[in-house]
Order: C-alpha cells, then structure tokens, then sequence
C-alpha cells in the first residue's frame, strides 16, 4: 500500500526523455518560428510540462539534464551501452533541427524561473535518482525511461509518472503497478532489466532469458546476487539449459547492474526547487515567445502555475 501524504509533490521532469518525444511527436511545418526555424520541441516540451503541473499540482520541480548522455563509468563497464546511438564523428545522434531548440528551451525555463540542472559525467537519470534519494516527499518523476522504475519507492512515497504514450495518457505507477506490469518489486527492477536487456539502450541481456524468466528468477532468489550465488550451488534446482545460460553470461551479469542502477549520489549544486507562481524575468520571456512564436505555450504554461500564496 502506497503512503499517504497530505504534501504537496516535488515534481522532477526528465527533460532529454519529454523534449525528444515532443519533437517527434509535433511536425515541424506545425511549430515554427517567424522565420521558419522549427520549434516544435520547445513548444511541444513547455505544453507537457504546463499539463503537467496543472494535473499534478507540485509545489517544487526541478528539470534534468543530461550532460553527458553515455557516461565513461558506464561505457568502460559495458562498451555495447548505447553505442548504436553514437554518431560517425562522435557524440549522441541528434537530429540538426533539434540540436538548437534545447539551449532555447533552457533559455525559456530559466526565464520564468524553473530549475534545469545536470552534472558532468552523469545522465538525467542519475540527477533524477539523486534528488529522489536526497530531497523530501512526496516525489514524483515524469520521464518515457522504464529504467526509472526503479526508483520507486513507497515509503518515501516516490511515484513514477510514466510517459511511455505520452503526458496526456501518463501511467502513475508505484510498487504494485511494477509488480503488476513485470512481476518484480521496484526495488528489483534493475536486476531484472540487466537479465532482461534492453536494446534501446544496447544492453544485451542474457541471451534466450526473456521477461517471464528474469522475473521469475528475481521472485526466487531476491536479486541478481541471489541468482549468481544460487549458480554455485547443485541443490538450488536450475533447469540445465537455463543454468548454461546464466554461467555463459557471468561475466557480463558481474558488470550490468552497476550500468544499469541509477546513481543517488551525484554531487548536485544547491538548488531552490520551488515552483515560481509567476516568471522571474517577464520581459525576457516575452521578448523569446515574441521572437520564437512561442505566446501560446508560454501563457498555457504560466497560467498552470501556482497562485501567490
């Protein structure tokens, strides 16, 4: 059963996972700016997060950025981690016409006052994962990643509001909806993801485990150490092609959790997550939503904020 609590929700947004889907959800001849630059992930992203806050009614939000979208401690772990999504000359392939939308939606966040912060050598998900961990409840983390899933945590509570189809048919997910989705708690859904694979992110798997054997193997044995440890021994009951499986897989089952588990421990700079009941620098803003045709999510936004106290 999920804790109950009358606070209101620190909202984290994973910005990288909305601002991709909104620029691949809104055609550019739809969104474009007087002249003719497109700007429909910064008017798609700035929609979401209007619905978002007026749907969910956080008194703090805090976007994440991802400042370095393959981190080193990862790749050197597992070097198939998201390497299908390097580009020939290096870094992450981006379509061109996105590429300058982003520091133009941190220009627009930053003029009404909504934080966006990242660190180096970290994705999103780990400054997602660290201000989870590390700021008061209840949280809420909106984001198309599964891999937040493990995040969730009833105690605290921390929900995940996932936007696998998109904010307007978000799925507000606790414990029991993993458990109803996957068959594992959230606390195993990392073990069970590195059993698992995922090709998004070129994480291989073990090859011929799929999900209904990962979550059976994560009900049994606890976690992945349980499973690893129950390998050793002869009474623990392994079918033999599944236990072949397994040991075959050993060497990359000793570093896919570490690549796969969020960091709760990313150094963050002080931050005031208060969700602003009006834009901190109006002229500014105006002056962008004048110059980019941004007026109508720009005013959709605005009018979701909070009243003044």
């Amino acid at each position: 059963m999920s804790a109950v609590t009358d606070r209101r929700p620190l909202l984290l947004v994973d910005a990288p996972s909305l601002y991709f889907r909104a620029y691949f959800g809104i055609p550019e001849s739809a969104a474009r700016a007087p002249d003719g630059s497109p700007v429909n992930a910064v008017r798609g992203f700035l929609d979401m997060l209007a619905t978002l806050i007026r749907t969910r009614r956080p008194d703090r939000l805090v976007c994440a950025l991802d400042y370095d979208w393959r981190p080193a401690f990862r790749v050197a772990l597992l070097p198939s981690y998201k390497a299908h999504r390097v580009a020939p000359a290096g870094g992450e392939v981006v379509p061109d016409t996105l590429v300058p939308q982003v520091p133009l939606l941190l220009e627009v966040l930053a003029a009404i006052g909504i934080p966006a912060i990242g660190a180096d050598g970290y994705e999103a998900d780990d400054v997602l994962g660290t201000l989870a961990a590390s700021q008061p409840g209840p949280v809420e983390v909106a984001s198309g990643d599964r891999d937040l899933f493990q995040l969730i945590d009833d105690a605290v509570p921390v929900r995940l509001l996932y936007c696998g189809r998109g904010v307007a048919k978000l799925e507000d997910c606790d414990d029991a909806a993993v458990r109803a989705k996957y068959g594992v708690p959230a606390a195993g859904y990392a073990d069970f993801a590195a059993l698992r694979g995922d090709p998004s992110d070129g994480l291989p798997g073990v090859p011929g485990v799929g999900e209904k054997t990962a979550a059976r193997l994560i009900e049994r044995y606890g976690n992945l150490d349980g499973v690893l440890a129950a390998l050793d021994d002869p009474a623990s009951g392994f079918a033999p092609g599944l236990r072949k499986k397994l040991l075959d897989a050993r060497p990359y089952l000793a570093v896919a959790p570490q690549v796969v588990r969020v960091a709760l421990d990313v150094p963050l700079p002080s931050l005031d997550t208060r969700l602003p009941t009006a834009p901190v620098d109006p002229d500014h803003l105006l002056a962008l939503a004048e110059k980019w045709n941004l007026a109508s999510s720009a005013r959709r936004l605005i009018d979701a904020l909070p009243p003044t106290p």
